[in-house]
């Protein structure tokens, strides 16, 4: 990549803050599509996975895909931008969290599928997003002391519950997709196995960029292999508009029920935790400091863009890791760059055939890819474990006993089927939900809150994000699109103190638009 010229303030001198840089409208162009092509497989497996476990028509979930990538553009443009004390303007990418896959899936078979679902997950969503965005506005020694929940041993433990619980739901949609005809059938295997191998070799032998948007280009050639094969169809693209406007509440009003909106504040938990690392993060990456108030704005942009998704039918935000890795590897550090890509993301969610490509794609080529993207959920999580001593045999337990309670779903499923009441088992029957309450109660069993300056999540995983392939030569093995959305919250930058963090002046920098 060109190396980005300092901006030039009004008095000719260069500028100390290049992340306020505003680009020529050419890198800006350029620059922010690259962006997109990072995050673009990691946003659209969400939509596709909540929406085929939910039975939605192939009309619904081109739908689907159109919101998420059309309320994508608007969140990270709030976050990169900046509205008044709303938005960390830092380059961060927001981005559906894959954090809330399982639970919303779990919320939405318990409410019958279809769109019925959809309305009781978007009440939900809406009032975590409210819930979320008043947390943010919590005086700093507040925030500290709720955020001393999550030391790195919890944190940890959350992301590789999480990779265990979602690879399962890639290696159905490796089979061919829970319910279809073909279930199970050898060809959906070589379609997933040869999607798989594909990724890997670009992971390994790509240059990085290349690298960082293999998930992508595997779903591609993927799904090309299997056009010629006959077994993706495109009919449906066809069918649809070329244009498309995503309007608020399409499959009507939200339901507010109260276990998945219990369960999606458990969800809007583990995300603020993400958002946190990746603000951290990116901030040591652009050379800005990040105190209690930047986090504290990132988050009020989470609260906002999750509120505004279950407006405009889409699902909970959080900041992408895949990104944060693509601003380490090119160096590329103007938040305006973040900008320009979220103007393209808009406009993609107003195209309904380019949603319709995506909807074809087949499940086995599906499946190939989000098992090698979940694989590494669970990698980073173990990444960050390894900063933790385990010879202490109280944070052993913590882990040990977490993943346990995080298997109970999928291996005993009978227990919360039969034997629980409809709204408990939405709650309860998610290995996701399970582990992290496992990890945060023993953790406060034995540990008790984390003390100051040691419980930053961003701490804990300073080296994570880098170690997990953000910040490698090709042919290291370890390269860009490791991780989705749930991994921030460990992949992060080493943080200021907490002591220091709280201290800090919680006006807002004026050098922000």
């Amino acid at each position: 990549m060109a190396r980005v010229a300092a901006r030039l303030s009004t008095d000719g001198k260069q500028s100390t803050h290049p992340v306020d840089e505003v680009l020529p409208l050419p890198k800006l162009a350029l620059y922010g599509f690259q962006h997109v092509l990072a995050f673009y497989a990691g946003a659209v497996i969400v939509p596709i996975i909540v929406g085929s476990a939910l039975k939605l028509s192939p009309e619904q979930l081109v739908y689907l895909i159109n919101a998420d990538l059309f309320t994508c553009g608007i969140a990270s443009i709030i976050q990169a931008w900046g509205i008044g004390r709303i938005g960390a303007r830092l380059p961060l990418i927001q981005g559906v969290t894959f954090t809330a896959v399982s639970p919303m899936i779990a919320i939405g078979l318990g409410a019958g599928g279809g769109t019925a679902a959809l309305l009781v997950i978007y009440g939900a969503v809406i009032t975590a997003g409210i819930a979320t965005f008043a947390f943010a506005w919590l005086p700093a020694k507040a925030f500290r002391t709720v955020m001393r929940l999550f030391p790195p041993v919890v944190t940890g433990t959350v992301i590789t519950v999480l990779g265990i619980v979602l690879i399962p739901v890639g290696l159905n949609d490796a089979a061919g997709g829970l319910g279809s005809p073909d279930f199970g059938e050898p060809k959906n295997f070589a379609y997933a196995g040869g999607t798989m191998l594909f990724i890997l070799i670009l992971m390994k032998l790509g240059k990085p960029f290349l690298s960082s948007i293999a998930i992508l280009l595997g779903l591609v050639v993927g799904t090309g292999v299997a056009f010629l094969l006959g077994d993706a169809k495109f009919g449906d693209v066809g069918n649809s508009d070329w244009i498309g406007v995503t309007t608020p509440f399409h499959f009507g009003v939200p339901k507010f029920e109260w276990f998945p909106i219990v369960l999606m504040l458990i969800v809007m938990l583990i995300t603020m935790v993400e958002t946190t690392g990746d603000t951290y993060a990116v901030g040591d990456i652009v050379g800005k400091e990040v105190d209690s108030e930047t986090v504290a704005r990132a988050l009020r942009a989470d609260g906002a863009a999750t509120a505004l998704g279950g407006v405009l039918n889409s699902f909970p935000y959080v900041a992408f890791a895949e990104n944060v890795g693509l601003v380490r590897m090119t160096k590329v550090k103007s938040r305006f760059v973040v900008v320009a890509a979220g103007v393209f993301m808009i406009v993609l969610g107003l195209l309904p055939k380019a949603a319709a490509i995506v909807a074809a794609v087949p499940h086995g080529v599906l499946g190939g890819a989000a098992t090698v993207m979940f694989a590494m959920v669970a990698l980073a999580g173990i990444q960050t474990l390894g900063k933790v001593d385990l010879k202490e045999e109280k944070n052993a337990l913590i882990v040990g006993v977490s993943l346990a309670f995080a298997l109970l779903p999928a291996t005993v499923p009978v227990f919360f089927t039969k034997h629980m009441d409809a709204d408990l088992s939405s709650l309860l029957n998610s290995g996701v939900t399970l582990g992290a309450t496992a990890a945060i109660v023993l953790n406060l069993i034995f540990n008790g809150l984390a003390k100051d300056g040691a419980h930053d999540a961003p701490q804990a995983g300073a080296q994570a994000l880098a170690e997990a392939g953000v910040d490698t030569a090709p042919g290291s093995g370890a390269t860009a699109p490791e991780v989705p959305a749930a991994v921030p919250a460990q992949a992060a930058s080493p943080a200021p103190s907490a002591e220091k963090a709280d201290d800090a002046d919680p006006t807002p920098s004026p050098s922000a638009p």
